[in-house]
């Protein structure tokens, strides 16, 4: 969606992603009361087991700055449920800029997602995750990520060609 994009094109965000959290009155079409519980918990383990500060890692809306990002998706091992908690705990982890933006969201009948089946498997996901940073699985990815960022910020910071003492100046006046 636009609201995802347009930080990144901005230049404010390396990562954007849609949240159901963030405002409630945004979500048309509810999922059972079961799963949404389910997936309020799971956001809440994520919180405590990896430290990320965001609401919804799970509402499938994602966008990504690929220069930035390209190291951290080609390292990602999870091809489950905890795949968007492994991208988004990378890049947090390697100090990208993230952004969780609230979302219009509706509930997909055809959703093949079961609470009690699959929380085990996630949960499982999230602790594999934190195991390979600790291993240092994903260092080459985050080292990357960290410098293509920190690259493509300077070369969007304004310069000047003035020497020091004199640009410092003229940004005064």
């Amino acid at each position: 969606t636009p609201k995802l994009v347009e930080p990144i094109e901005r230049g404010e965000a390396d990562v954007t992603f849609g949240s159901r959290a963030l405002d409630r009155s945004l979500i048309g079409v509810h999922q059972p009361w079961r799963r949404e519980q389910g997936g309020r918990v799971f956001n809440l383990l994520v919180r405590f087991a990896t430290g990320l500060p965001f609401w919804d890692t799970q509402c499938g809306f994602k966008a990504f700055r690929l220069s930035v990002c390209r190291p951290i998706i080609d390292a990602a091992t999870i091809e489950r449920f905890g795949f968007d908690v492994e991208l988004l705990y990378v890049a947090y982890t390697a100090g990208l800029r993230l952004r969780e933006i609230p979302v219009r969201w509706d509930h997909n009948e055809g959703s093949k997602v079961e609470v009690m089946r699959d929380s085990l498997r996630m949960f499982n996901e999230v602790r594999t995750i934190r195991n390979q940073l600790r291993r240092g699985v994903y260092d080459k990815a985050i080292k990357a990520a960290r410098t293509q960022a920190a690259k493509e910020q300077s070369a969007s910071e304004p310069h000047s060609d003035a020497p020091p003492d004199l640009a410092n100046a003229t940004q005064g006046a």
